[in-house]
């Protein structure tokens, strides 16, 4: 009985708190009892904040009137480069490794006053680079559906503690991918909202490519969390307020005439025959529920170099410190990254700047057609957890380590709002994600269309082996 309430949606673990079928402290403590079980087969939680949790668990439990927030009582798991007051907050760094902040996140902040538990922090790779969930502070997250493949990242650990049931909410975050590149290789959902949806505190409020967002096991997952994280604030210049995201609207609507862009070409980018024989197989499930799809997609064939010069100049900008006090305890593609900021130009990050605006006014006209673009969340399928990145796909050798990341990262310089939804498995039993992209401001759209998807298929049911094998 005990994990079947872990893997039921935050809306039924809801219904079992609110109609007293079970108690705050009760729900904490399964959820506990699987972090016990499987984290040390995966390394998802690095730091458990349990003693805080329970506290927390029993303080609602004592107040009945606390358990009205969106997410009051739900166990949460944050990104460990989210500070969280009290909690350790590494960032997955040497340099930070016994760090404790005295001050939360703007969106941990968010998350607890909707009445969120921190049950613990989550593993991330170093600062976030990459999307490889390894650092030297704690080592590597692994593959609950295979221990010796990677579960992605930079959200890895975040999105491997819901595949396994150790938590029904997880935050994380995306610049170029890092939301939804683990949520398809650990058969969740992630959501990288629009620019400003989920507001920031960021050194770089007003030129960003990265954001906050929710992960989840299920769409309905995500919209609990979305309603608790979105949000203006007047700190946050990119923020905005939007009423189109509330709890309250139903995620299912008739699609029929849905104008869907199927990026079969995918700009003729380099990806894996098994990776692409999914996303092709995905067409017939969105024709089934009356979308139109044509093969169409835009232009992105100037997204890498708007992406490695936001990324370089921002890396310049944030591990300046870290790297000229500490070089020896940072990891190389930090240090390139770093060192690729530093050799850019004035005209250089203009010339990005200009690139990204012709971009979006390319995408306003392509979206002027279609409703929706549909295309793959990555490029090849998870790795060996002993390798750092992809250097060649499908027999191309690429030029970076980001280079393999390109289904995401073309998005992310858009700004669009994107989910992953698992799609299916490889031969060998490997997750799979689908990438669904809406409009500019249209998140609810995207998840209404990713709902629909969801209940026709129904992946978010297959559990990693070593939970589903227990089961039986």
């Amino acid at each position: 009985m005990t994990e079947e309430i872990n893997f039921l949606s935050t809306i039924n673990q809801k219904k079992l708190l609110l109609s007293k079928q079970i108690s705050c402290e009760e729900l904490v403590n399964v959820h506990l009892d699987q972090i016990d079980k499987y984290n040390p087969l995966v390394n998802a939680i690095v730091t458990l904040s349990n003693e805080l949790a329970i506290n927390q668990a029993k303080d609602i439990d004592n107040n009945s009137d606390k358990l009205n927030g969106i997410l009051a009582g739900l166990p949460v798991a944050v990104k460990d480069l989210e500070e969280t007051s009290g909690i350790r907050t590494t960032f997955g760094s040497q340099i930070y490794a016994d760090n404790i902040p005295n001050s939360d996140s703007l969106i941990v902040k968010k998350v607890k006053e909707s009445g969120a538990i921190i049950i613990g922090k989550s593993n991330t790779p170093e600062f976030g680079a990459g999307s490889q969930t390894f650092n030297e502070v704690f080592w590597s997250t692994k593959n609950p559906y295979s221990l010796d493949k990677t579960c992605g990242g930079s959200s890895g650990g975040s999105a491997v503690a819901l595949a396994c049931g150790m938590v029904p909410l997880a935050t994380g975050s995306d610049l170029g991918g890092s939301l939804r590149n683990p949520a398809a290789w650990s058969n969740i959902v992630g959501f990288r909202p629009s620019l400003g949806r989920v507001p920031a505190y960021d050194d770089l409020g007003w030129s960003t490519l990265s954001t906050g967002g929710p992960m989840g096991r299920q769409v309905i997952d995500i919209l609990l969390q979305l309603v608790a994280m979105s949000g203006y604030e007047k700190h946050s210049p990119s923020s905005f307020h939007d009423s189109t995201i509330r709890l309250e609207n139903s995620l299912h609507r008739n699609f029929n005439g849905t104008k869907i862009a199927w990026a079969k070409n995918l700009n003729n980018r380099p990806i894996e025959p098994e990776i692409y024989d999914n996303f092709l197989k995905q067409k017939n499930i969105f024709e089934t529920i009356g979308c139109k799809i044509i093969d169409d997609e835009p232009d992105l064939s100037e997204s890498d170099q708007i992406f490695q010069a936001y990324r370089a100049y921002s890396y310049t900008l944030k591990h300046k410190e870290h790297i000229e006090k500490n070089a020896d305890k940072v990891k190389e593609t930090i240090l390139w990254n770093y060192n690729q900021g530093k050799k850019m130009s004035a005209y250089d990050m203009a010339k990005a700047e200009s690139l990204r605006t012709k971009l979006w006014g390319n995408i306003m006209k392509f979206f002027e057609k279609y409703d929706y673009l549909i295309m793959p969340v990555t490029s090849v399928p998870p790795f060996s957890v002993e390798k750092e990145y992809v250097d060649e796909i499908n027999g191309v050798k690429l030029n970076t380590y980001l280079d393999w990341m390109w289904p995401c990262y073309t998005i992310s310089v858009t700004g669009l709002p994107s989910i992953s939804i698992p799609s299916g498995f490889t031969d060998s039993g490997l997750p799979i994600g689908l990438q669904i992209i809406g409009k500019p401001r249209k998140d609810f759209s995207v998840l209404e269309l990713a709902q629909a998807y969801e209940n026709i298929t129904e992946f978010y049911k297959v559990k990693p082996n070593f939970i589903s094998d227990e089961d039986n």
